[in-house]
């Protein structure tokens, strides 16, 4: 049974999905250990309460530098003994320490069809004002692997959505996460957790 760690700073839906889909037996062979907050207020700590779900807040605040923070969330995990780490509306791109720490063992989701409205500065409710901006018919959601580089991590699994004429991108965020997000999260976590995911280069497959 892996072990797997979420990190959270919002509302936490996406940590919400993967407790449902672990509850649903969609995870079978993975549990929640552990909830990791940036944030103080983060409502996604209450879903991990409901749920008896150990949580801890590390606030990106209280720490000087970046490098001191990745640290001390990478220590945590590693005391933790986890086996998954999932960004999960996780507002803070830590450096290459835990990269190290956990190769290929983190799952990030992106509010995007990568490599379209990624990268830095794209993150939230930004990626849809962009997408709006640019006109595009379709945008999704993408779950990939975390390396050093920001987003450009072998990408595991996609789903596009329908992007309408009368989006704002308030609408337009909650359809990404209701129909791409909170189904391809679970799906993936599940698929690591049997063993069914393969990196050859930066390509990830998923086998049989």
């Amino acid at each position: 049974m892996k072990r797997i760690a979420v990190l959270v700073s919002g509302g936490g839906t996406n940590l919400q999905a993967l407790i449902d889909a672990q509850k649903s037996g969609l995870i079978k062979n993975g549990k929640i250990t552990c909830v990791i907050s940036s944030n103080n207020d983060a409502y996604a700590l209450e879903r991990a309460r409901i749920n008896r779900i150990p949580s801890k807040v590390i606030p990106r605040a209280e720490y000087d530098s970046l490098s001191l923070y990745t640290s001390v969330v990478t220590n945590e995990l590693i005391e933790e003994n986890i086996d998954l780490v999932v960004y999960a509306g996780f507002m803070t791109i830590l450096d290459d320490q835990i990269v190290k720490a956990f190769p290929n063992k983190m799952i990030n989701v992106h509010p995007s069809l990568i490599p379209s409205f990624c990268g830095k500065g794209y993150y939230g409710l930004h990626v849809h004002e962009e997408v709006l901006k640019k006109g595009v018919k379709l945008t999704g959601a993408t779950v990939h692997f975390v390396t050093e580089k920001c987003d450009e991590g072998p990408i595991i699994m996609q789903k596009a959505v329908e992007v309408k004429d009368d989006d704002t991108p308030e609408i337009l965020q909650k359809r990404v996460l209701e129909e791409a997000e909170w189904i391809i999260l679970p799906k993936v976590v599940s698929l690591f957790c049997d063993d069914k995911i393969l990196i050859i280069g930066n390509k990830a497959y998923i086998t049989d």
